[in-house]
């Protein structure tokens, strides 16, 4: 018996400890309320970090070249804020009595030395605009009659339009540099460098230039500049114009005059462009821009572009209508083609001729990809993948915004025995050599 209660122990039941729920309770309130802390100061740290995560492994591409596109009526030389700041002077300005009438200051009388104190402001204007001009010259090996080798050297005016630390890009007419062997660009200081093709619109004939920036010194950089863009939407007639480049055929000449006409226009392939008459003398081969009385460029002078009345006196194509252009070509992006003469159905035209509204096809290029597309001339563009079409210029900004080899649908409205039906046609966008 003794040894029984020995061992009595062994057969005991052993009690599991009750569970302390509100300890639990706190415990997992405390899990929750650390992951929460953690979530908050892990999302802050993300927030604030992420711009420099993003940039260390993406790093931004510094070469890409933007160019600011420009609204009509907006004056950025200031005419607009200056009426506006005129007219709330003259709110504040107490009124004058009737009896008193103000005695305007006497006008100094001009003198000869006046006119030519301004001539030398805006010659000063046109030599420091010379900076950012450069001597393009296109070597091209040839044989002659009696199979000699020889070179033959073809030059023009160019444009530094940006630098984007890697490269200067210069803007300058194709003809100059077509199928040659060596290009080569003189800057202001007479230094000259090789340079390369970038790309070129067989359109308008302009192209870019590349020219390394290792290749040019310290003092050259010293020397040139970047020619800023204006807005030539705002140009008017009678603006003071001052050519600058070679306009007479001569490298960084400088002539003044006015703006005679801004009316002109003409219709290339997929687009229309405004051109500037001058009073200029110019000769056929001139080259270089239009500049304001702010160094801003207004027009590239390209005088295969003037009429047969004009061909002694400057013309220049307007330099907004070329900025999208100019920002593809700057960026390696080719130009999307498709091939069509246009012109704009106005509200009136569309009254009077009884024309749906949009862009009218006054011609289709052979071998275009609007041919092999079925459009047709007298057919009017209303669409494009479904967006409308009302003008020219919607018809181009579409344009540009599609890639070559991609399928565009373009809506047209084709005159027929019953009146206008609308059609729809594929084409596949090209690149015009």
């Amino acid at each position: 018996m003794q040894e029984k209660d020995k061992f009595s122990f062994i057969n005991e039941k052993i009690k599991e400890k009750p569970i302390n729920k509100r300890k639990l309770l706190i415990q997992a309130g405390f899990v929750v309320a650390m992951a929460v802390v953690f979530g908050v100061v892990a999302s802050f740290v993300f927030t604030c970090f992420r711009p420099l995560f993003e940039n260390m492994i993406y790093p931004p591409d510094d070469s890409v070249v933007s160019i600011p596109k420009d609204d009509p009526g907006e004056d950025e030389t200031g005419v607009t804020e200056t009426e506006s700041e005129t007219e709330e002077e003259t709110e504040k300005v107490p009124e004058v009595p009737e009896t008193e009438s103000p005695i305007p200051p006497e006008a100094p009388e001009l003198e000869v030395a006046d006119f030519q104190e301004l001539q030398n402001k805006l010659y000063a204007v046109g030599k420091e605009a010379n900076r950012f001009i450069v001597t393009v010259t296109g070597v091209k090996s040839d044989m002659d009659w009696f199979n000699n080798p020889y070179e033959s050297r073809g030059q023009a005016s160019g444009i530094i339009i940006a630098d984007n630390g890697r490269e200067l890009l210069i803007l300058t007419e194709r003809k100059i540099i077509l199928d040659v062997q060596e290009i080569y660009v003189t800057f202001i200081n007479e230094v000259s460098v090789a340079a390369s093709m970038k790309k070129y619109d067989g359109n308008t004939g302009i192209a870019v230039l590349s020219v390394s920036r290792a290749e040019i010194d310290e003092d050259t950089m010293d020397h040139i500049s970047v020619a800023v863009l204006g807005n030539s939407l705002i140009t008017t007639q009678g603006m003071i114009a001052i050519a600058v480049g070679s306009p007479l055929g001569t490298n960084y000449s400088v002539l003044t005059g006015n703006i005679t006409s801004t009316t002109n226009s003409i219709s290339t392939v997929d687009n229309n462009y405004t051109v500037f008459t001058t009073d200029i003398v110019g000769s056929r081969s001139g080259s270089g821009a239009i500049i304001n009385v702010n160094g801003e460029v207004m027009g590239l002078v390209m005088q295969d572009y003037s009429s047969r009345g004009d061909e002694n006196t400057l013309t220049a194509l307007s330099i907004s209508e070329l900025k999208s252009l100019i920002e593809m070509l700057s960026n390696n992006q080719d130009i999307p083609y498709i091939g069509l003469e246009l012109s704009t159905v106005t509200n009136d035209i569309a009254k009077e001729y009884d024309i749906p509204k949009g862009a009218y096809v006054k011609d289709v290029r052979m071998d275009s990809p609007a041919m092999a597309a079925g459009l047709q001339s007298g057919d009017v563009i209303t669409a494009m993948d479904g967006e409308a079409i009302f003008t020219v210029d919607s018809y181009e900004t579409r344009l540009l915004g599609m890639l070559p080899g991609s399928e565009v649908e373009i809506t047209v409205q084709r005159q027929g025995t019953e009146g206008y039906a609308e059609i729809i046609c594929t084409a596949v966008i090209g690149v015009l050599q």
